[in-house]
C-alpha cells in the first residue's frame, strides 16, 4: 500500500514543482533562465557530445511520448515481429548515442580546468539523474524485451491516470526494481528542472541542433570578440 500511494503522490510533487519553480524562477531569477553555452569555454569535445546526446534523448522521448499518446498505434505497429523488432532496435540505438554523448560532456566537465572552474553542485546532480535515467532505461531495453508493448500497456494507463486525476498504481508495483527506479528518477528529473540547467529546455534554440561550429575570433587591439 506505502508503494501505491508512492507512486500516486511522486508524480503530483514533480508537476506542483515544476509549475511552481518555474514560474518563481522566472519572476525573480528571470535572468538566469538562458539557454547559455559554454562553447566559448571549450568547443571541440563540446562538439562530440553535445549533439549526440540531444539528439538520442529527444528521440527516446519521443518515442516515449508516442506511446503514451497513442498505444493502440504501437501495438499494432508491433503485431509485426521484424517491426517490433525495428522499433525495439532503434530505441536502444538511440539509448546508445545519448550516453555515449553524455559521457563525452561529463570526461569534458571533468578534463577541462575551465569548464570545471565553473561546474556547480546541481550541475553534477543534473549529470547524475540522466546517467541513472538512461542506464535504467538501456538496462531495461535489454533486460525486459518489448518494453514499447508493455509501455504501451502498463505504464500508458498508469500515466493517463495520473493526468486524469484518478491515479492507479496498482500495476507499477509488481514492476522490477530497475523499471521502479527509471520511473522514480524520471519524475524527479520533472521535478528539478526549475533548479538546474534543465531549466534551459524551456528557452532552448532548437535552431543550435543544427547549426555550423562557430569560429570565435578575439581581436587585440580592438579588445573585441567576432562571431561567425
Amino acid at each position: 500500500m506505502n508503494g501505491i500511494f508512492f507512486f500516486i503522490l511522486l508524480p503530483y510533487l514533480a508537476f506542483i514543482s515544476l509549475i511552481f519553480g518555474s514560474i518563481y524562477r522566472y519572476r525573480f531569477h528571470g535572468f538566469q533562465v538562458s539557454a547559455l553555452s559554454s562553447q566559448l569555454l571549450e568547443n571541440n569535445l563540446l562538439s562530440f557530445g553535445n549533439r549526440p546526446f540531444h539528439w538520442g534523448i529527444i528521440a527516446v522521448f519521443f518515442g516515449h511520448l508516442t506511446a503514451f499518446l497513442v498505444p493502440s498505434t504501437i501495438l499494432a505497429w508491433n503485431e509485426k515481429p521484424i517491426r517490433l523488432y525495428i522499433l525495439e532496435v532503434t530505441a536502444f540505438a538511440f539509448g546508445i548515442i545519448s550516453i555515449v554523448g553524455l559521457t563525452v560532456l561529463i570526461i569534458r566537465r571533468i578534463k577541462v580546468k575551465r569548464i570545471r572552474r565553473v561546474t556547480t553542485k546541481m550541475d553534477m546532480f543534473v549529470y547524475l539523474i540522466l546517467v541513472v535515467q538512461i542506464i535504467t532505461g538501456l538496462y531495461i531495453a535489454y533486460f525486459f524485451r518489448w518494453g514499447s508493448s508493455w509501455f504501451a500497456m502498463v505504464l500508458t494507463p498508469y500515466l493517463r491516470s495520473i493526468f486524469a486525476f484518478s491515479p492507479d498504481a496498482t500495476a507499477i508495483t509488481t514492476l522490477p526494481i530497475m523499471v521502479k527506479i527509471h520511473i522514480v528518477s524520471a519524475f524527479v528529473l520533472i521535478g528539478m528542472i526549475p533548479y538546474t540547467r534543465f531549466i534551459h529546455f524551456l528557452v532552448y534554440p532548437l535552431p543550435y541542433l543544427w547549426r555550423e561550429k562557430q569560429l570565435v575570433i578575439w581581436n587585440k587591439r580592438k579588445n573585441v570578440k567576432t562571431v561567425s
